[in-house]
């Protein structure tokens, strides 16, 4: 099942490996490592509107390992997967 990630983009739930919360999981040294890695490589998409700050990101697998940054919280996007799965 495919949901709505912000700014128009779905995802597929399958491909989804987690939701993170970028108050908490942001402020960790190893994910900010993970975060310029990702940058380096080309791997990270923003899907925040111009001038708002990301609330959230979300890892992928598929096709190659991507990080999307998102204005939506980790609550609401919980909320949009579980949706998508009835």
């Amino acid at each position: 099942m495919y949901f709505h990630a912000g700014q128009d983009f779905v995802l597929n739930t399958r491909d989804v490996l987690g939701v993170f919360d970028l108050d908490t999981a942001g402020a960790s040294r190893r994910t900010e490592e993970f975060f310029h890695t990702a940058e380096a490589e080309g791997a990270v998409v923003d899907l925040c509107a111009p001038g708002t700050l990301p609330k959230s990101f979300i890892l992928t697998d598929f096709p190659d390992e991507t990080l999307y940054l998102s204005q939506l919280s980790p609550a609401a996007l919980k909320k949009r997967a579980e949706k998508a799965e009835w």
